[in-house]
């Protein structure tokens, strides 16, 4: 934008310089008419030639020009093993855009004057950009990638597709003759070595290609780390030789539909057969693909609740003996949460007062940690109810023998106790910010801080390394929009929520924050459509602030970004959701008792139109942004359609008056 500023203020500079008195009023306005219509063709030149690029880069400048790849595109390129998915995805990608032929030369060191695409690894590392980072150059001589890693590289490439047409993201051969990349420079690393997304498949269970899947698309956005939700109430996920039981019965259930937490109560004669596992053999290839795409895989075993699966495979780890007669959660409720913590109808913990759950998690972590190559293993530690554990007499009498005050200090024993086990195995410990209740945690252990940004400000303060990841900004498992609309869930985070998560807030140690990640809980997932769906567009917020500068960050350029990748997922036929051109609603009534309705638009651009006779609204029906609303007295249905630059946008959204009224009771 400087040129742009530039512009302005040589041409003003013209204008002011001059005699004013020999200009009539009348031509002073036609010269400052033409400043207006000056900036606004270059804004809309610089609009098209600025590729939309998420992240953003840390640095870029893209000037006038193009470069036009050829029919025979010639690559030179590292002979790096770590980069041989890398290129053959890069081959079969542009090979896809109208039968290019590609050849390669390695090394990079051979290339000619007729290469089209340069890959280099710096011999000499370029300490700006550290090992995530890399350059783009794109010229006149063509497409050079440059960084001091193999890792960089990888993402330099993920960020060269992103200069490419949109049709680069088909899965088939597309018809297309010319492809241009536009002139660029950039320097780009990121901001946080931890750029991670969880994914549970506990709740729901997902086949080995559908993870794989989600990796591929991860990495796209330069996230670097699955956490892996394994085992919870709902299924036991992986394979653990020593207990065959965990996957035999504790990783089926019965299969449900609608909404979770609500169904009814399995009968004995329902077949529990819903569900699925990994082998052993299943994840080493799994993790063998995530590093093929410089992605790391952190397994989580939530303990000591969210067990059930676990409990009704091996009774014997409870404290409770009715718990012989329990069986693997399929979503019916069995926690209440009316009392603002989880008080458990059946017991979905792990004794601590048990001996047997000891030897049973060193042998469950002996078998899980040679199978992940990265540092930590998440150990969960997150919303254990402890109803049961107050009327224990085993909890009773370790609580006595052990000096412990409450179960909140029993829970503090089993976490010490269990990063004894952890680190045996050459793992560091990792877990919820529960973890922090009852004190005594070892400085080792890292804390990922979910309720909020509070126990990361206090973890960081007392030594612990910290991964922010705030259910108010990157909970993507809850609703984009108002629940009007969107599949049901208990609370929204919205796109702009996600978009101002900021991993290092004020209050937090800087230097012991690794980073951030996005959580996908699958209780309400029953299909990877859907869990696309909910992961897009926040993803792409969260990735940039993950990755982004912090000065780099704007709301209406982010947008304008999204709405281009909207278009390369429309390519790729990905599923992601409008939520963000539909309104935030606000019900209330005036003095006369009449129900006012409020609707304020997310994103710029958006006109809201709406109708009360049961017709179907368009451009042409009255708007209603920013404005109230009253309520006929005898409708009872508001019909709303989303509109941008003449189009609609979003859904049609019914909100029944009956919907309204308890919302403003």
């Amino acid at each position: 934008m400087l040129v742009k500023a530039n512009l302005q203020n040589h041409l003003e500079n013209f204008i002011f310089s001059s005699n004013f008195n020999n200009y009539s009023l009348f031509n002073y306005i036609k010269m400052r008419f033409l400043i207006l219509v000056l900036l606004f063709s270059f804004t809309c030149n610089l609009w098209a030639q600025t590729p939309a690029i998420i992240p953003i880069p840390v640095k870029s400048e893209y000037p006038t020009g193009k470069y036009l790849l050829p029919k025979s595109i010639i690559i030179a390129a590292p002979k790096d093993e770590a980069l041989k998915t890398a290129f053959k995805t890069l081959e079969t990608k542009l090979s896809n855009l109208g039968g290019r032929k590609i050849q390669w030369i390695q090394p990079a060191s051979t290339a000619t004057a007729l290469t089209n695409i340069r890959l280099q690894i710096n011999s000499t590392a370029n300490a700006e950009l550290g090992k995530e980072g890399y350059n783009i150059l794109v010229d006149t001589k063509g497409v050079q990638i440059q960084a001091n890693s193999a890792k960089g590289l990888f993402y330099g490439i993920q960020t060269f597709y992103q200069l490419l047409p949109k049709e680069v993201e088909s899965a088939s051969p597309v018809a297309i003759a010319t492809i241009s990349v536009p002139f660029a420079k950039i320097t780009d690393y990121p901001r946080f070595e931890w750029r991670g997304m969880m994914f549970d498949v506990a709740r729901h269970f997902f086949t080995k290609d559908e993870v794989k899947k989600f990796i591929d698309e991860m990495a796209q956005y330069k996230y670097n780390l699955l956490h892996w939700h394994l085992t919870d109430d709902e299924g036991w996920r992986i394979e653990i030789k020593s207990y065959p039981n965990l996957t035999k019965k504790g990783a089926f259930n019965v299969k449900k539909e609608g909404r979770f937490t609500t169904f009814s109560k399995p009968g004995k004669d329902e077949p529990r057969t819903y569900g699925g596992f990994y082998t052993q053999e299943d994840i080493k290839e799994v993790v063998q693909y995530a590093k093929e795409r410089f992605v790391d895989i952190m397994p989580e075993v939530d303990v000591p609740g969210h067990s059930m699966a676990a409990v009704a495979s091996y009774p014997e780890l409870s404290c409770t003996p009715e718990a012989k007669d329990y069986q693997v959660i399929s979503g019916e409720p069995f926690i209440d949460w009316s009392h603002g913590h989880p008080e458990a109808l059946q017991d979905n913990t792990l004794c601590p007062a048990n001996e047997n759950v000891y030897v049973f998690l060193d042998k469950v972590f002996g078998e899980i940690a040679p199978l992940f190559p990265f540092e930590y293993v998440h150990i969960g530690g997150d919303e254990c109810p402890k109803n049961y554990w107050d009327k224990n007499p085993q909890i009773l009498e370790l609580r006595k023998r052990e000096g412990l005050k409450n179960s909140q200090e029993v829970q503090a024993y089993f976490m010490r106790r269990l990063s004894k086990i952890v680190t045996s195995k050459g793992k560091q410990m990792l877990g919820w910010d529960e973890i922090l209740e009852g004190g005594g945690l070892p400085k080792s252990t890292a804390v990922m801080s979910w309720r909020g940004i509070a126990g990361g400000i206090q973890a960081s303060n007392e030594g612990h390394a910290v991964v922010m990841t705030p259910n108010d900004n990157v909970y993507i498992d809850l609703m984009q929009g108002d629940g009007f609309i969107e599949p049901p869930v208990y609370r929204a985070v919205r796109l702009k929520d996600s978009y101002d998560f900021n991993p290092v807030p004020a209050g937090v140690k800087a230097d012991m924050v690794k980073g951030g990640q996005a959580n996908l809980w699958s209780e309400q997932l029953f299909n990877y459509r859907h869990a696309q769906y909910m992961t897009y567009p926040r993803s792409f917020a969260i990735a940039e602030c993950l990755w982004s500068p912090l000065a780099n960050k704007n709301w209406n350029d982010f947008i304008n970004r999204t709405e281009k990748h909207f278009e390369r997922f429309d390519v790729a036929e990905k599923k992601y959701a409008p939520s963000m051109y539909e309104p935030i609603f606000k019900f209330s009534r005036n003095s006369l008792g009449e129900i006012m309705v409020n609707l304020t638009p997310e994103t710029e651009g958006v006109t809201f139109h709406y109708s009360f006779d049961y017709s179907y609204p368009d451009k042409f029906y009255p708007i209603a942004n920013n404005t109230q609303v009253i309520v006929p007295k005898d409708a009872d249905l508001m019909r709303i359609i989303c509109i941008k630059n003449g189009k609609q946008v979003g859904r049609f959204i019914d909100v029944p008056v009956s919907g309204m009224v308890k919302r403003i009771k």
